[in-house]
């Protein structure tokens, strides 16, 4: 009896023992961080871009040995950081962003877009974190690189990204011939280079990485009051979320850190950090 008694709090005292071993080992160990999925199309320079490596601050791009970086990219560090979870790049088509958010495959949207009226019917919006200007990008040597105005314009084969506001405008030029939306502006660019088309509409930040990445282009900018009519949240771009989503609130709060010279210092960097290619 006596043995068995021995045996039995030996027992106890190995139990414990393993006990109090696995409550430090797991105390020992960071919780895992819950995820903010981020959907981009990694391909709007200098809002967003796919690079090789991890220079200049970039983001590794989810099921890819690919990083996204960008001023889109910056911004959603400050969020994650901010909500206290881990920034996930989801590489997604523009089309495809507002469904990617509403089906949960992504988080929020943060990729240059809009908060027009007609997004809003089904997507709720942040605050804004940028604002542009629209511009049109030309081939240098064109009979358009010195436009001033819109209706100068008159005749030219025109495009611009098929499912923005971008595309709608080219009907404020008088005798336009508008072309097909494209899907992203890498091929804009590319049917810019190859003569397909005279110009496409952009913002600003675009124009600028377009003709610093290409000598052969052109970013034109309009004299006041002779360039495209467009609302102020036409020319805002701010983080798409599910409509409901409850980081909403928290999210315009790390915005409203975000001064407006810190966010000029990131875009000038994003401009001066892109690849070529891009």
């Amino acid at each position: 009896m006596v043995m068995r008694r021995m045996l039995t709090l030996a027992l106890c005292v190995v139990l414990a023992l393993g006990l109090l071993a696995a409550a430090a080992g797991c105390g020992g160990e960071e919780p895992e961080k819950k995820q903010f999925k981020v959907g981009l199309e990694c391909g709007y320079a200098p809002f967003n871009w796919t690079q090789a490596d991890d220079s200049n601050g970039a983001v590794p791009i989810s099921g890819t040995n690919q990083y996204a970086g960008g001023y889109d990219v910056e911004i959603a560090k400050r969020i994650a950081e901010g909500l206290g979870r881990e920034l996930v790049i989801v590489k997604t088509s523009w089309k495809g962003l507002p469904a990617a958010v509403q089906a949960g495959t992504i988080d929020a949207i943060i990729a240059g877009m809009s908060p027009t009226a007609e997004r809003k019917k089904t997507l709720d919006f942040s605050d804004p974190y940028y604002r542009s200007e629209l511009v049109m990008v030309v081939k240098k040597g064109s009979p358009y690189e010195n436009a001033t105005s819109i209706q100068d314009f008159a005749g030219a084969k025109i495009t611009a990204q098929q499912n923005t506001f971008h595309y709608t405008v080219i009907d404020q030029i008088k005798g336009v011939q508008k072309q097909t939306a494209m899907d992203d502006f890498p091929a804009m660019r590319v049917a810019l280079e190859s003569g397909i088309i005279d110009g496409y509409v952009s913002e600003r930040p675009e124009g600028i990485s377009a003709s610093a990445a290409n000598p052969n282009f052109v970013m034109v900018e309009f004299e006041e009051g002779k360039g495209f009519q467009a609302s102020d949240e036409d020319v805002a771009v701010a983080v798409g979320l599910k409509k409901g989503n409850p980081d909403l609130e928290k999210i315009n709060q790390i915005l409203a850190t975000i001064s407006e010279e810190e966010r000029i210092r990131l875009m000038d960097e994003a401009i001066k950090n892109q690849p070529s290619a891009q």
